[in-house]
């Protein structure tokens, strides 16, 4: 019988379980952050921000860097094409903010990521990865804080790039590599190939962590019983559920996961959520920022259009209040959305890149607006 891992070391730190939230634009800020953190324990990464925006000290880069006073490890996803301004920022993350882990994401896979050479376009130039990477590490050395890598199989089916980045990442000092069992044409559609997870596994020495499909607790413990993997990346599984946390600590410490919750327990949560925004943010804007969460959180249960409608337009937490009370505490969660998709997925798309960036695997000239298009840019 397979024997799941309870925790994950990432040099010195320790993730206990071996569970990490996935850096989301708009979610992970520090409220969802702590109210994940509430549920179970893990890593829980802020969102990504650029390396660019860092260095030249912008405001948003800065604001982003925001951490709820309970996070005792400051984790960070850093975007970045150049490797002097990813070094600098590193060194300026872990001397000037004390941030405990810092990640550099090579998977997105959105158009004015890629057609600059960023994102999951990037690791197809081995010899930029390579610098970048260790560029980061050597900048993150002397703090002692681990670096680890994202990324996705490759550009599309053709163009393969996450055997070398693995190979790249074990050789730069990287302390893991997270795999997004997707290629960046696919974005979010289709199913992830757990078995490029697997493959990856047996290349390298470093723990890999795997990312993709992960709906419900017991997607984890398959795939890290399929792989072999170190620990497990989840991301859209957890919108509208921050309690997947509390069933992914209990899957890993083997355990039995808890019962479903009724709506009236996700009400709970759901004005938790909004409480937490609005302590981060101020009441107004608080509210604001909730509204995107509440087809998350109702997803399946048969509140009617009009309560939603009128939770999506929720301005104050009387407001969220009055509106939560006209839900059905009693009904219970429903079963058909279990293991099912959440967030986005659309379908393939071609992906855009630099021109003639596929002619060779080696650096061309660096697009110095390669980080603009994004916040923090």
């Amino acid at each position: 019988m397979y024997v799941l891992a309870s925790s994950l070391k990432l040099g010195n730190l320790a993730v206990s379980p071996p569970v990490v939230l996935a850096p989301m634009a708009g979610v992970t800020n520090a409220a969802f952050r702590r109210l994940c953190s509430e549920q179970g324990a893990g890593l829980y990464v802020c969102e990504m921000i650029t390396s660019r925006g860092i260095v030249e000290g912008d405001r948003t880069s800065l604001q982003m860097l925001h951490f709820d006073p309970t996070e005792r490890v400051r984790s960070v996803q850093l975007y970045g094409v150049d490797p002097t301004y990813v070094g600098k920022a590193v060194e300026i993350l872990c001397a000037e903010h004390g941030i405990d882990h810092v990640d550099l994401n090579f998977g997105c896979p959105v158009p004015k990521v890629t057609r600059k050479g960023g994102g999951a376009a990037l690791p197809w130039k081995r010899d930029l990865l390579a610098d970048i990477l260790d560029r980061a590490v050597r900048a993150a050395e002397p703090y002692g804080v681990p670096v680890t890598m994202k990324t996705r199989m490759g550009i599309d089916d053709e163009h393969l790039t996450y055997l070398d980045a693995g190979r790249i990442a074990e050789q730069a000092g990287c302390a893991a590599i997270a795999l997004h069992a997707r290629t960046a044409q696919q974005h979010y559609s289709g199913a992830a190939d757990w078995s490029a997870i697997a493959a990856l596994v047996e290349q390298v020495s470093i723990p890999v962590l795997g990312n993709g499909d992960i709906w419900e607790a017991a997607d984890a413990v398959r795939l890290v019983e399929q792989t072999g993997c170190a620990g497990v990346v989840v991301g859209r599984g957890c919108l509208g559920r921050p309690w997947l946390f509390r069933d992914l600590a209990a899957a890993f410490a083997g355990d039995r996961v808890l019962a479903l919750p009724s709506l009236g327990e996700v009400a709970e949560v759901m004005r938790r959520h909004a409480e937490l925004l609005s302590e981060q943010f101020g009441e107004l804007k608080g509210c604001t920022e909730f509204r995107k969460h509440i087809a998350w959180y109702l997803k399946g249960f048969a509140a009617g259009s009009a309560v939603r409608r009128q939770l999506g337009l929720v301005s104050s937490l009387r407001a969220l209040d009055e509106l939560l009370a006209d839900l059905d505490p009693t009904e219970p969660y429903p079963q058909a959305e279990l293991g099912s998709p959440r967030g986005r997925q659309g379908s393939p798309k071609r992906v855009v890149l630099p021109e003639g960036w596929l002619t060779d695997r080696t650096t061309g000239r660096i697009d110095p607006g390669a980080e603009l298009a994004l916040p923090g840019g």
